[in-house]
């Protein structure tokens, strides 16, 4: 394997969530606490990060570019890791720059990182930008590095694909045995380590990944893609097959990024019955991809189901309409 750069608190826990699975009348529910990773607010961008970082560090970089939304967990752990390596960070958002810096980007605005909005809502053209600044940078006698997007490569998804082995140990001390795995996809990156870690370590659950942002099937290419170039990374080729990649849609609402009547009734209801915050660009779309999973019967009341809960709760901050739902109904 690649070397990391250790930011991450590991294990994160896994905890049972009774009051949220008796509301939902089933299954048993089990969440995965990636929100607890630890650093800098946590979320699931900061297992990914470590290999990042360490691969900077060994190239001589002086300066991470990135890029994302304005409400980036991505970005904002990003910075956060840039500051402890001791060095400078660059990130490109879609865009306009808000009238008042909220959730994330409050946190991006301390940090200290310099943020250059695209001044375009096209998320592409922030993977443009990314390139652009960098050559910028290294014209100018900087050394930069540079991190897709969200974080999605082979090299990012290498942190859930060690997550299995950790997830398996802990199923084990539970004496659980679930029968999927469901999480919010974005970029991808995810899900594709998540998914070369049960073709490596044989886990015995399935993935279900409610897509928030691409259409299904740029996500199932995405998904396979950097799934197998992950493996290949970790020196142990694998097979995927078209029926290993599970992606639903119809949860992502008005559009990335804005908040959905759904989601904001999940993250209520995920507040009132476990005392568990989310955010509504990912993780409350993908507990309201979930709820539609078990209204529709694809997943069965006699199931354990395990939630990924990736984080990004400072985005919460920034959409105070989500709490009374009032706006949204």
């Amino acid at each position: 394997m690649p070397a990391r750069f250790p930011l991450a608190l590991l294990p994160t826990p896994l905890v049972e969530a009774p009051r949220l699975s008796q509301a939902l009348g089933g299954p048993r529910l089990l969440i995965k606490r990636d929100d607890l990773t630890g650093f800098a607010l946590g979320g699931n961008k900061v297992r990914g990060l470590e290999y990042y970082l360490a691969e900077a560090l060994a190239q001589g970089a002086d300066v991470l570019v990135t890029g994302a939304g304005p409400q980036s967990n991505h970005v904002r752990v990003t910075v956060a890791a840039a500051r402890v390596a001791g060095l400078e960070a660059v990130a490109v958002i879609h865009g306009e720059r808000p009238p008042v810096a909220l959730g994330n980007l409050l946190l991006d605005e301390l940090l200290g990182a310099e943020l250059r909005f695209t001044g375009s809502p096209d998320r592409a053209q922030v993977d443009v930008e990314i390139e652009r600044v960098g050559a910028e940078l290294a014209a100018a006698g900087r050394r930069p590095y540079l991190i897709p997007r969200g974080g999605a490569s082979a090299l990012g998804a290498l942190g859930y694909l060690a997550a299995v082995s950790e997830l398996g140990a802990q199923l084990a001390e539970l004496g659980a045995r679930p029968a999927w795995l469901v999480l919010a996809t974005g970029s991808c990156g995810t899900q594709a380590g998540l998914l070369a870690g049960i073709k490596l370590f044989g886990a015995p659950y399935r993935l279900l990944g409610i897509t928030v942002s691409r259409p299904v099937a740029e996500c199932c290419e995405r998904i396979t893609r950097l799934a197998i170039a992950a493996a290949a990374l970790a020196e142990s080729p694998i097979t995927v097959l078209s029926e290993d990649v599970v992606v639903r849609d119809g949860y992502i609402g008005a559009g990335y990024g804005i908040p959905s009547p759904e989601a904001a009734a999940a993250i209520r209801l995920a507040a009132r019955t476990e005392g568990l915050f989310l955010d509504p660009t990912y993780t409350g779309k993908g507990l309201a991809g979930l709820i539609g999973e078990i209204k529709s019967g694809r997943l069965s009341p006699d199931d354990t189901v395990i939630y990924l809960h990736t984080g990004g709760e400072p985005g919460l901050l920034a959409h105070p309409e989500v709490a009374g739902l009032e706006a949204l109904a």
